[in-house]
């Protein structure tokens, strides 16, 4: 039971999720206001604006570095860390999604191979720089606003 009662009060775990679930919200305004319809599978998908990977990385980064100061060894593992999350999101993840983008539109070309029609490769699976960037602000902000406001 103490388990759970540490956690509750783990403030630098709680602002870090409270800016991935924020950013996993806005997914779902964001194509309820581009796309004109309500898609609820895009708060929990991955890919789209803004980078919930991005928010989540940067606002424990930046409480680490208030609770711990920014020049301690513990922020530059978490500055480090997230930096391979962001690279990841908008290099390794975005590129891997333009590959099943082009592979789905072969495999829809072709129709040769039955045992794979109706069976489509995910493509939203990274993030352009601005959607990480976005990601990053908002994680930023939530740890700021959350570290002086809230908790």
């Amino acid at each position: 039971m103490a388990f759970f009662k540490e956690i509750a009060h783990n403030y630098v775990l709680i602002a870090a999720l409270l800016s991935w679930f924020a950013a996993q919200a806005l997914k779902v305004v964001f194509v309820l206001l581009f796309e004109k319809r309500l898609d609820f599978r895009r708060f929990v998908g991955a890919g789209g604006m803004p980078s919930s990977h991005s928010a989540f990385v940067t606002s424990i980064t930046t409480m680490v570095g208030v609770e711990n100061g920014f020049d301690s060894a513990l922020f530059a593992v978490c500055f480090v860390m997230s930096c391979v999350v962001m690279y990841d999101a908008a290099g390794v993840r975005r590129a891997a999604g333009m590959q099943a983008k082009i592979l789905n539109q072969m495999v829809q070309h072709w129709n040769e191979s039955p045992e794979i029609q109706g069976q489509r490769l995910k493509e939203l699976l990274g993030h352009t720089p601005f959607e990480v960037i976005a990601g990053a602000a908002l994680g930023i902000l939530i740890a700021v606003v959350s570290y002086f406001y809230v908790f």
